[in-house]
């Protein structure tokens, strides 16, 4: 039985978890990087019978599936991998289980990008690096309005931990209602329009659909506050980074903070990386201790659940 762990960039699989419960016959191969030519990853993976798979970090397409004969299991980490054709898996007799995800991290890095931002970490930390001190004056979040785009698990997380810092929350989304609004407590609900226009920070915690690729562009871009600050910890396509790049060479808004993109990794040339309004994170949201061995410890679950004919967080097609 041949098992692939894929995009272990800090080979840290081993780490996390014991793979040592599999039995003997099982073989274990990490690849820590991504391979993005579908010719090269198909000729990768033929051999395995298992595939763990590390988020949307390579997505598992129907032509995929359809050169892999082998494959009989894709482990992903999380409950859901928008990046994996569950259907095309099904058709072809591949079981594909999640794991459970503490959640928790990304709203904590959130808040972080959030901090960072406020009392300009980046610049005052390259001045004292460079020999110099003070070269700016920071903003306090106390009194400071935080606009929420999406207000599910992770945008009501990021509401709780703003909250004693004494911020005012604004929310917005298509479907968001007042009675969500008084659920997580002390969020007001506005329009899109009203959001972008008033808040001082602006943190994304939506889903990628049809609905929300482009949500934030040059005509969204241009209601922020010059002194306004924009994190993206969801997805990269939901903000429109030509158009960000574009209004911060315009001045509004003052700066942003992205986790996430429409490419991953970064290629290294990207025109993101000039930006020096950007404060840039490598997707690291869910990247902590705890997360990984959920990820990983539950990832072993699923593959003995498996091999006893027992699948466990299967996710239907």
């Amino acid at each position: 039985m041949r098992i692939a762990i894929l995009d272990d960039y800090q080979d840290s699989a081993r780490r996390f978890a014991d793979w040592s419960r599999l039995p003997a016959e099982c073989r274990v191969t990490v690849f820590r990087d991504t391979l993005t030519d579908p010719a090269a990853l198909a000729e990768r993976l033929a051999p395995f019978e298992v595939i763990c798979a590390m988020r949307e970090r390579t997505p598992l397409t129907a032509e995929l599936f359809a050169a892999l004969p082998a494959l009989r299991l894709v482990v992903t980490t999380g409950k859901r991998n928008d990046a994996i054709d569950v259907a095309a898996a099904a058709a072809r007799g591949v079981t594909v289980c999640g794991t459970n995800s503490p959640g928790h991290a990304t709203a904590e890095l959130t808040l972080a990008l959030i901090l960072a931002q406020a009392r300009r970490l980046l610049p005052e930390n390259r001045s004292v690096r460079a020999g110099g001190w003070q070269v700016g004056i920071g903003r306090d979040l106390r009194g400071a309005t935080l606009g929420i785009i999406g207000l599910g698990r992770l945008g009501a997380q990021v509401a709780a931990y703003a909250k004693p810092f004494g911020m005012k929350i604004v929310a917005w989304s298509e479907n968001l209602t007042d009675a969500r609004c008084a659920e997580v407590g002390d969020v007001t609900r506005v329009s899109k329009e009203e959001l972008l226009a008033t808040a001082d920070f602006v943190t994304i915690h939506q889903r990628l659909s049809s609905r929300t690729r482009g949500l934030i562009g040059a005509a969204e871009l241009a209601l922020m506050k010059p002194d306004a600050y924009l994190v993206n910890t969801a997805r990269g396509p939901i903000v429109d980074w030509r158009a960000l790049l574009d209004a911060l060479a315009a001045g509004r808004p003052a700066g942003a903070a992205l986790d996430v993109y429409d490419t991953e990794p970064l290629p290294a040339d990207h025109p993101l990386r000039a930006e020096g309004r950007l404060l840039l994170t490598p997707h690291i949201g869910y990247v902590t201790q705890e997360t990984y061995r959920v990820f990983y410890g539950e990832t072993v679950d699923a593959i003995l659940a498996w091999l006893r004919g027992e699948p466990i967080t299967v996710i239907p097609a």
